[in-house]
């Protein structure tokens, strides 16, 4: 569903361009505007594999399916990675199995390894975030945060890629989706950090309206985290009331759908996917509003 480099320079601003007029039409005419509903999840997919450590991309599609949902964050999504997710795009092949639109933010680019070499050209190694959607997406952008680098020795703290950011047309509502995976050690310093990173990205200025936002993520801490306390300064929660991970006996909540204004929290979930990753998706029916 990825649309070829050559047509993006044109169809990608166009698309943009009827997306903000269509929201420029509505907020002329607030009479016939109505709240449009949008069901989101978040899901750690574990690089394709279940808790039982076990590639099994056709039950991750089975769980995927499962959530109907219109919008999807992803974490720890494979692109010709390595043997554990038999080189495979796993951000591509699922869009085009649940017939989404993808978009793939990597934190790792790698070169690639001769294991992977399929012809003269191999693919690179790449590793991070995605977003999937039923809806077109009009514009990718993948920022830096700060990070602490899994693929080095004695790594510090740098700003590096991984931040994704997909703005979708909902029935011509611009919506930013921001898909994030955060630091996973037990000390909060670098998550600290990713959250001030994270808020910065957010609160940039735009033209005219702004899109409203939708965080996705794994964010590794639990609601009550001191880390996290500015994200609720201006994000809300959709609070699942249950834990996430580990998927067959959860005791943590560490993933999250948050939003921003522009957006209603109906409801929220967590789903019973069993142990198709080793997180449970968190699922929320939102109505975006007018902002």
């Amino acid at each position: 569903m990825r649309i070829h480099l050559a047509l993006r320079r044109h169809v990608v601003p166009l698309l943009l361009a009827i997306g903000l007029l269509l929201t420029a039409s509505a907020a002329a005419h607030p009479a016939t505007w109505r709240p449009v509903p949008l069901r989101v999840a978040t899901y750690n997919i574990h690089a394709g594999a279940g808790e039982d450590e076990v590639f099994d991309l056709d039950r991750q599609v089975r769980a995927l399916r499962s959530l109907d949902a219109d919008v999807i964050g992803l974490q720890e999504v494979d692109v010709h990675w390595g043997r554990r997710s038999q080189w495979r795009d796993l951000a591509r092949e699922l869009g085009s199995r649940l017939g989404m639109h993808v978009a793939f933010g990597p934190i790792y680019s790698l070169d690639p390894e001769p294991a992977a070499a399929s012809g003269p050209t191999p693919p690179r190694r790449e590793f991070g975030v995605a977003v999937l959607s039923r809806h077109p997406v009009l514009r990718v952008r993948n920022h830096e945060i700060t990070r602490l680098s899994t693929q080095g020795e004695n790594p510090l703290p740098e700003p590096a890629p991984g931040f994704l950011q997909a703005t979708v047309a909902v029935r011509g509502v611009p919506l930013d989706v921001y898909a994030t995976h955060l630091d996973y050690r037990p000390d909060p310093t670098v998550r600290a950090a990713q959250v001030a990173d994270m808020l910065r990205v957010m609160g940039r200025p735009c033209p005219g309206r702004c899109p409203a936002p939708l965080l996705l993520g794994d964010f590794n801490a639990r609601p009550d985290a001191p880390e996290l306390a500015p994200l609720w300064d201006t994000l809300r929660d959709a609070d699942p009331g249950a834990a996430t991970f580990p998927a067959s006996a959860p005791s943590s909540r560490i993933d999250y759908v948050a939003v921003g204004a522009g957006a209603e929290i109906r409801s929220a979930r967590t789903a019973p996917t069993g142990i198709a990753s080793d997180h449970l998706p968190v699922v929320a029916d939102l109505r975006l509003t007018r902002r």
